[in-house]
């Protein structure tokens, strides 16, 4: 209010502009379990005395906090880093405090060197000494107990010497190192609140998805797929350098008001209807199938994947045929128009006539949740966690509330923390993010929208540097079920190529549905939508058929796995190819340990010329260095020197990659 004095106990030493931190730490920070987190800071304080600052972390579920030393590194920004080694929740904050020995060593050095009388300067130093020791009894730290007491007793036994002579030894590091484990920490200020962070295991920022409708998979056209057929499957995908499978739901599907092929409001006779239907006499989301298996024919496709290095990923839909058990079950879960028919699912203009969704609070639509609803759904992906999935795609979670994706991941994370979800959201920016501040592990993008140079360039700048980067991870899938993209159906093969190594060079994440492979492209009029429509029939296929990419995008995998720099969505930085046609950027790991340049033509149809500028200044290097450069592709070596490299890319060949290092 307007008048109102300020608080007196307000802290003397500043902590503010705390990074890394979403929302001012409303929502946790994302990590990968052993990848390094650095914290900054800003701290301040008024006078001439110096600081000390230490970064404090640790598991939530610990008592004690782990401490790191903090660097002070220019304009009063402090920083400092750590490695957390658990999956789960975790926490940081900052600590500092007026180091008064460093403030001492500072002034007795400063006035040394301008010729000053010191001798009370040395004297102050000595009761600073003689404090530290009486404090140092509380510590367990031998060592600096030891070093305390013997540079205290040596200024006492050795009266003889002038405080001149004493200096150096007031000064020395070692003796500054015991000072910091005793240090009395005066007017210690920690950061308001501690900043939460949650650490995932790799395949939350690292992974190649591959999805397939398991009812496509028989080799004999017209027979329905097993998950024996899947088991089949599997050597031929991990081949491909694909470790994560994902299925659409493979839960009983629903008879009445069932879609025919390509989305006709009548079934034919035979027609099998879209997954995503789910629920019939059969049983709702915790049941199978029945054409594709019973639940031992799944738990062995599970272990068959894990022999394979690879994992399941579940489709998490919440949506309801008519014939859901739900229904007659729970009535009160679904809403209901004046007439006493069921409010189908809608996205108007669009109708989903074979859906119905469920009612996340009561009657009144206001404040009360359905708590027993609630529950049902999280114990739907408990039941498939307790099976052995831990990944779960979400069908549309920006259609269902917030606090109940907040509250169901939580309660999931509680029993199971290396539990993923992928959020299907293709919304607006702002949900997107939102979706992923409140416990998405991923989520879906724009990618699959952008094209040009421009547009490209500015949206992987967007999602490979704070703040987006620090909780938002996109999976760029060139394609789903649902959405056949206008490049493809226009590009050829070539176009093919283009998505892949964009998607794969520029996020650790990135996926396809089966089919892209094989070039397929056939769309219906207008739309961005598959013909003949695998969601609502089967779709049998020559996995080798004549003018497939799969040998181009086993090799993406290949490299992607040989490359650290490219198992992240973070470090994109562009660099200039002179032609507006040609994305170049490269992507490095700290300390620059792997360096990837890629070079990729956006035209699949016509050849283009880059003059693709090395970033020499990265390795220290003036613009007549050299580089190490190896071609990942061809997988032959050069030496590139200057500043600029000519490249020529065709729609036969529309990307390059070579990993850089210094010469020698």
């Amino acid at each position: 209010a307007a008048g109102r004095a300020p608080r007196a106990r307000a802290a003397r030493i500043v902590i503010e502009q705390v990074t890394p931190s979403v929302d001012g730490g409303a929502f946790a920070v994302k990590c990968i379990a052993h990848e390094r987190v650095t914290v900054q800071a800003d701290i301040y304080m008024d006078g001439h005395d110096r600081i000390a600052a230490e970064l404090r972390w640790r598991a939530v579920d610990e008592t004690r906090w782990r401490a790191e030393p903090m660097r002070h590194e220019s304009n009063d920004r402090w920083e400092a880093s750590f490695r957390p080694h658990r999956v789960g929740p975790h926490e940081f904050a900052v600590c500092a405090w007026l180091d008064a020995w460093e403030s001492f060593r500072h002034e007795l050095e400063v006035k040394h060197r301008a010729g000053a009388d010191v001798g009370l300067e040395v004297q102050e130093g000595l009761a600073l000494l003689r404090a530290a020791l009486a404090r140092a009894g509380d510590l367990n730290d031998d060592d600096a107990r030891r070093r305390l007491a013997e540079t205290l007793a040596m200024f006492e036994d050795d009266a003889a010497h002038s405080a001149e002579s004493r200096i150096p030894a007031l000064l020395e590091e070692g003796l500054a190192q015991a000072m910091r484990v005793a240090a009395e920490r005066s007017f210690e200020t920690e950061s308001p609140v501690p900043f939460p962070l949650w650490v995932d295991r790799r395949e939350a920022g690292f992974a190649s998805w591959y999805e397939l409708f398991p009812r496509s998979q028989a080799r004999e056209p017209g027979r329905h797929g097993t998950f024996d057929d899947v088991i089949a499957r599997l050597p031929d995908i991990r081949d491909m350098g694909f470790d994560v499978l994902y299925m659409p739901p493979i839960h009983p599907i629903g008879e009445r008001n069932r879609k025919g092929r390509n989305n006709s409001l009548r079934a034919e006779p035979g027609d099998l209807g879209s997954p995503y239907a789910i629920g019939s006499a059969n049983g709702g989301h915790d049941a199978i199938e029945p054409a594709l298996g019973t639940l031992d024919d799944f738990l062995r496709l599970v272990d068959a994947a894990a022999a394979h290095g690879m994992e399941l990923a579940l489709d998490y839909a919440i949506q309801c045929s008519p014939d859901h058990p739900w229904l007659a079950q729970h009535p009160d879960w679904f809403s209901w128009r004046p007439d006493g028919s069921l409010r189908y699912a809608e996205n108007p203009p669009k109708k989903y006539e074979d859906i119905v969704n469920v009612a996340f609070y009561g009657a009144t639509g206001r404040h009360m949740r359905r708590l027993p609803l609630w529950r049902a759904l999280r114990d739907v992906v408990l039941f498939w966690v307790e099976h052995g999935v831990r990944i779960f795609r979400v069908d549309n979670p920006h259609t269902k509330p917030l606090p109940f994706w907040q509250w169901m991941i939580a309660e999931v994370h509680a029993r199971h923390p290396d539990v993923i979800f992928l959020s299907e959201a293709f919304t607006r920016p702002k949900m997107m993010y939102r979706l992923a501040k409140i416990g998405f592990t991923q989520s879906y993008t724009y990618f699959t929208w952008r094209n040009d140079k421009e547009e490209l360039d500015d949206y992987l700048r967007e999602l490979s540097a704070p703040p987006a980067a620090d909780f938002f991870r996109p999976n760029f899938f060139v394609n789903t079920p649902d959405i056949n993209p206008v490049f493809l159906q226009t590009s050829g093969r070539p176009g093919f190529l283009i998505r892949a190594a964009l998607a794969a060079a520029g996020s650790g994440l990135w996926g396809l549905y089966s089919g892209f492979e094989l070039c397929e492209s056939a769309a219906l009029p207008g739309k961005e939508e598959y013909l003949d429509a695998e969601k609502y029939e089967l779709r049998q296929r020559d996995w080798h058929a004549p003018g497939n990419i799969r040998a181009e995008i086993t090799r993406l995998n290949l490299i992607r796995r040989a490359n650290p720099a490219l198992q992240t969505h973070r470090g994109y930085t562009p660099t200039e190819s002179g032609n507006g046609r040609v994305l170049a950027f490269y992507k490095a790991t700290p300390g620059l340990g792997n360096v990837v340049l890629a070079a990729i033509s956006l035209d699949p149809h016509g050849a283009q010329e880059a003059w693709i500028e090395a970033p020499l200044w990265l390795f220290g290097q003036p613009d007549t260095g050299e580089l190490a450069a190896e071609d990942l592709l061809a997988e032959t070596r050069e030496t590139w020197r200057g500043k600029t490299r000519r490249v020529v890319l065709s729609p036969d060949q529309p990307y390059r990659l070579w990993r850089l290092s210094l010469g020698g």
